[in-house]
């Protein structure tokens, strides 16, 4: 079982919010290949295969900060842990130091200062997870806490979705073809070799 986990923020308010693009891209998953999403105490997930491969989609409802709760419980839940960390969680999030539309897959690595990534790092009590980082850019003006809370502009919103679709494609890569051959045919820009 591969877990793949979209951060963000619970309730309608945060819905369109820069810090939700990982909910918005596990929804664009879960319509994609059919795998319904279904509430329980602390996040939503839903059971399925994607590309024949089965997989748990998982959005976090603990708020952005406490991510790392509802995605430990979920990894352990299916044992992962027993299997190679390092490939079978996926964590989707938003990226404040690339720009609007830019999408990055990552092995593992720090949190980069992102309380959900550190969260997750804090509970699993490792780095090894591949993240795929979508970018939210920056407004100098605003204090990051509050950037991240904004919706997107008007006059970005073809670009997000743009760049929602990309980051789903890049999770259905990195689960048929492996991080690697993701992680090159994304860094070539090469969307047709993600597209399956």
């Amino acid at each position: 079982m591969i877990v793949i986990a979209g951060l963000g923020n619970p309730g309608e308010k945060y819905r369109r919010t820069r810090h939700n693009i990982g909910f918005l891209v596990v929804d664009r998953i879960a319509e994609k290949y059919g795998i319904p999403l279904q509430k329980k105490d602390t996040y939503s997930i839903g059971e399925g295969v994607l590309e024949g491969h089965r997989v748990a989609l998982l959005k976090p409802l603990t708020f952005m900060n406490l991510s790392g709760r509802a995605v430990q419980k979920v990894y352990r839940k299916y044992r992962c842990a027993a299997e190679d960390p390092g490939s079978n969680l996926i964590v989707i999030h938003d990226d404040i130091d690339m720009p609007v539309g830019k999408v990055r897959v990552r092995r593992n690595g720090s949190s980069g200062g992102h309380r959900g990534i550190e969260s997750i790092i804090t509970e699993l009590g490792s780095r090894e997870f591949i993240r795929v980082k979508v970018g939210v850019g920056r407004d100098p003006e605003v204090p990051v806490e509050h950037y991240v809370l904004q919706p997107f502009r008007f006059e970005e919103r073809d670009i997000v979705k743009s760049s929602i679709d990309q980051a789903a494609d890049a999770v259905a890569a990195i689960v048929t073809l492996g991080i690697d051959r993701a992680m090159n045919a994304l860094n070539r820009r090469k969307p047709e070799e993600m597209k399956l």
